[in-house]
């Protein structure tokens, strides 16, 4: 017993706790029937990758992960979701189908991985880092690339003005959908 590492053992039981939520919130997003629950549960599926990348000291992946994914993309699918008129007047189910053929493909995806991961890959210990890659990636962003950061923020901007004008246009002439 004299043996016995809990720093090493407290590492690896987070790293497990994590890839629990992980797998188990990934499947309830793909068999929930409610839009609004497997929308909930994508939350805590992109909140865990954000967590495993920060237990990788992959800091600036997981803060791009948590203000993207989760800050961006999900909130805007959870408020397309609930803001839509037919919310009130429609239960959102999705149908799951095909779950055998799914299941099987699922199994031998699984199985390559682990094949891969467990027969076939060297893995090898990398160096521990010390310093953060942020102050570097915001380094080269600030001074390299500088000008193709500029050009696509105004690439992106002149998209969604485009988007705008494209939405204003069609409510002016009519040119909404109706429902009948």
């Amino acid at each position: 017993m004299e043996n016995f590492d809990f720093g090493a053992f407290a590492y690896q039981a987070i790293f497990y706790l994590f890839a629990l939520i992980i797998v188990v919130s990934a499947a309830m997003v793909v068999f929930s029937r409610s839009i609004i629950y497997s929308a909930f549960s994508l939350l805590f599926t992109l909140f865990g990758v954000g967590a495993m990348y920060v237990y990788l000291s992959a800091d600036f992946v997981a803060v791009t992960q948590i203000v993207v994914y989760v800050g961006g993309i999900l909130i805007l699918l959870l408020f397309g979701v609930m803001l839509t008129n037919k919310i009130t007047q429609e239960r959102l189910l999705t149908d799951v189908f095909n779950i055998v053929p799914s299941l099987v493909i699922m199994l031998a995806i699984l199985g390559a991985i682990l094949y891969t991961f467990l027969y076939r890959a060297k893995w090898h210990a990398g160096q521990e880092r010390t310093t953060t890659v942020v102050e570097p990636i915001g380094y080269e962003v600030m001074t390299n690339y500088v000008l193709p950061f500029e050009i696509v923020s105004i690439l992106l901007l002149v998209a969604l003005m485009g988007a705008a004008y494209i939405a204003r246009s069609e409510k002016k002439f009519g040119l909404e959908k109706r429902s009948n």
